[in-house]
């Protein structure tokens, strides 16, 4: 299997409460509340993980409280290389209604000084070149420039490695401008990102062979109850998921990118790989927390994923 390494900016301490109706200015009573070490990047960690890769982690983490962070990769069995800074990382509380809606409330975390910025840097140019891929996932922490973000990127792609970029807002628009190998953003943040509205199916063609004009090899572009569709330079793909009975929709965006990315990078048929991913995100909606939990719920799953082939943004 690969070696891969996740980057995860912006962690979070991940307070995820089940009720059935929340009710806004009245007490409110749950069903249950479980707590994860999160961020992007750790989930899509732990997917590749369960997917039989060896990963190794890398970010910032506040130094205030470590311990759910570093019992996760111990657990986990990752390689450590994430750079300590004085706070606490944040913690964010997502509450889960029964009809699958999440209401997200996501704290600050610390200020990234210069000095542990130059550190992260510094480690990845030793680190890099030993990996398949690097997944660059999540928001960027407080203290982090675009322009920074852009010189982290700009780094990696020079040293030839192929990233995997899932952001959104400003960081989007700055990491599409680097050209990633792999990126998933949502039809509504690739808009966003771009200054582009998208009225209609020729709008969007336009502007994803925009971003395969300009180095993106993969686009994996989600769009709600419609499913999901990858363009690349060779055809598109259109997957279209099972209705599952929804427990949480947090990581199901964070488990797409892990199962799309095992695919790629075992060189397996395109359709085999968006059916597998998209299973993947469809259990993952099933289930509060990370990873892939039940083996034959998830080929059951990834029987019901319909996929359709389409000719637009080939060459």
């Amino acid at each position: 299997m690969a070696k891969i390494l996740t980057l995860t900016l912006n962690p979070a301490l991940d307070l995820t409460v089940s009720l059935d109706t929340l009710r806004p200015g009245q007490v409110n009573r749950s069903h249950a509340q479980h707590s994860h070490a999160a961020g992007k990047g750790l989930n899509v960690a732990q997917v590749l993980a369960d997917l039989g890769h060896a990963i190794s982690v890398a970010g910032f983490l506040g130094r205030d409280n470590l311990q759910p962070f570093e019992a996760l990769i111990e657990w986990r069995g990752f390689a450590d290389h994430f750079v300590r800074v004085p706070g606490e990382t944040r913690s964010n509380l997502k509450l889960v209604e029964a009809d699958g809606r999440v209401t997200d409330i996501n704290g600050q975390g610390p200020v990234v000084d210069v000095a542990a910025q130059s550190a992260l840097l510094r480690r990845l140019e030793q680190l890099v070149p030993e990996f398949d891929a690097v997944v660059v996932a999540g928001s960027l922490p407080r203290g982090i420039t675009l322009a920074w973000f852009e010189q982290l990127l700009q780094q990696l792609r020079r040293q030839g490695a192929k990233v995997v970029l899932d952001t959104s807002g400003e960081a989007l628009r700055v990491g599409l401008a680097c050209a990633p190998w792999l990126v998933k953003p949502n039809l509504e943040e690739l808009a966003e990102a771009l200054g582009h509205p998208v009225p209609d199916a020729a709008a969007r063609q336009a502007l994803v062979q925009q971003l395969l004009d300009a180095g993106v090899e993969h686009l994996v572009l989600s769009n709600g109850g419609e499913g999901l569709s990858w363009y690349s330079h060779g055809a598109t793909l259109h997957a279209q998921p099972p209705a599952v009975q929804v427990a949480s929709t947090v990581g199901a965006g964070d488990s797409l990118v892990a199962g799309m990315l095992h695919g790629l990078l075992q060189d397996e048929p395109a359709a085999q790989t968006l059916r597998r991913a998209t299973a993947i995100a469809a259990q993952a909606v099933t289930q509060v927390g990370f990873g892939i939990r039940d083996r034959e719920q998830l080929a059951r799953l990834q029987a019901a994923v319909h996929i359709t082939e389409h000719s637009e943004a080939s060459r």
